[in-house]
């Protein structure tokens, strides 16, 4: 599946390049990973997910097969699988800076497969996830490239509450937030009416 996403840091376009292509500086801004290991281009690491009550642990290498320093744009690609063969998850992610008043745009097209228990979400609530967690990967970058601003950073995704803390496992239905529940309640409301049906059927018969 393909996503697309846009963010803007309040630090210039050199900053945000260099601070992009450094693994080093990334990881700790994305909610539920850990870099293991680096090599020039390449890197290995490790993504933690909570699905409901179960916790996956993904263990993968990523490198950077194009990097564009005349126009900052770079493509990455990664592939990682679970632990315990819970599934397995692959992206090719490219990534482009342009310069605007604010600092810098930063846009990241996602072409992403995804195996298991995770992909049970769908596209449309792995999407919403996807956003949540690109919005709150942009204010971690933001406080790191410019402290004082750190509040400025704006996405096109409303602000997200994923309560991202070192070693926490991202929270994959956390981060989607109300579309699972929009997705869960009419489920909820046919099983209570036919609960309810029985009950009163049950009722009139005796």
């Amino acid at each position: 599946m393909k996503l697309e996403h846009r963010f803007t840091v309040p630090a210039p376009v050199p900053a945000v390049w260099e601070a992009l292509l450094d693994p080093e500086r990334v990881a700790p801004c994305l909610p539920g990973a850990t870099l293991t290991g680096v090599d020039g281009r390449r890197f290995t690491g490790t993504v933690k997910v909570r699905l409901g009550p179960v916790t996956l642990l993904y263990r993968g290498a990523g490198e950077f097969t194009s990097v564009d320093e005349r126009v900052h744009a770079a493509v990455l690609k990664a592939s990682g699988k679970d632990t315990r063969g819970n599934g397995t998850a692959s992206a090719t992610v490219s990534v482009a800076l342009t310069p605007v008043a604010a600092g810098t745009d930063v846009s990241v097209v996602t072409d992403l497969a995804v195996t298991g228990r995770p992909a049970q979400l769908g596209r449309g609530l792995i999407g919403e996830a996807g956003g949540k967690v690109v919005a709150e990967f942009a204010e971690h970058l933001a406080t790191r490239l410019a402290p004082a601003e750190a509040e400025e950073v704006t996405t096109q995704e409303s602000r997200p509450h994923l309560r991202a803390v070192p070693d926490e496992p991202l929270d994959l239905i956390d981060a989607a937030g109300v579309p699972v529940l929009k997705r869960a309640l009419p489920v909820v409301a046919g099983v209570v009416a036919l609960a309810l049906l029985v009950r009163g059927l049950r009722g009139r018969h005796r």
